[in-house]
């Protein structure tokens, strides 16, 4: 049986203990242990925190909010946007290529992994890090969102100049955690194809992110995979 409670990386654990010993995330993982019982649950248990356990709390440079993990078999493995080796594009991952291009000149890889960025201080944060097979959304409001508000607040309190990435509104209500005076951010529209041709596309938000980096002294991000 996949685990719900699998390792997280040791500070990310220490930064949010509090979070593990409460009522909420007692009752979040009695939901998660029926809802296995039932029905196929993504990503797979021991990805579940695979944001955090790539991007040490130390480490974190950019953070990048989603809202859900893929919901379809073989795509989420616990980093926003990201899907694994071998796995079609999803169209929000195809825009932030095209966008990648435009602004960078990088071209679209062959795979849509993530985990490069992760692993040089991008948290690739879902707002909700489980979710039902086919069902989009249905683990939201069950205690997650609570748990990674408390990550977001983590960062910006013992974190410096960490630039915040927020596409669509969803994202962009998150900044009400994040202390505008120690940190970046940019806001902007969502990738989806609904939207991305309103905005998203020539923002620059990869090279902007870069040159805020550059200007707190940071090293760049190599957004190439």
């Amino acid at each position: 049986m996949t685990k719900v409670n699998p390792e997280i990386e040791s500070s990310w654990r220490l930064a949010l203990s509090h979070e593990f010993e409460s009522q909420y995330f007692s009752d979040l993982k009695a939901f998660l242990v029926e809802e296995k019982k039932k029905y196929m649950i993504y990503p797979i248990g021991k990805n579940i925190f695979k944001a955090f356990n790539l991007t040490p709390l130390d480490t974190v440079k950019v953070v990048i909010i989603g809202q859900d993990p893929y919901h379809g078999p073989g795509q989420a493995h616990g980093l926003c946007f990201s899907v694994q080796d071998g796995v079609a594009l999803p169209p929000s991952l195809v825009n932030i290529f095209k966008e990648l291009k435009s602004d960078l000149g990088i071209d679209k890889p062959q795979s849509g992994n993530l985990e490069k960025w992760a692993m040089q201080g991008v948290l690739l944060l879902n707002a909700t890090l489980t979710v039902r097979d086919g069902q989009a959304a249905s683990h939201q409001g069950k205690g997650w969102e609570r748990f990674t508000d408390a990550a977001i607040k983590v960062i910006s309190d013992q974190c410096q100049q960490v630039v915040f990435i927020l596409w669509g509104n969803y994202a962009q209500a998150k900044a009400v955690l994040i202390d505008s005076n120690k940190h970046f951010i940019l806001k902007g529209v969502h990738p989806s194809p609904l939207s991305a041709n309103r905005g998203f596309f020539g923002c620059q938000h990869f090279s902007k992110a870069n040159n805020l980096l550059k200007s707190a002294g940071k090293s760049e991000i190599d957004w190439l995979l």
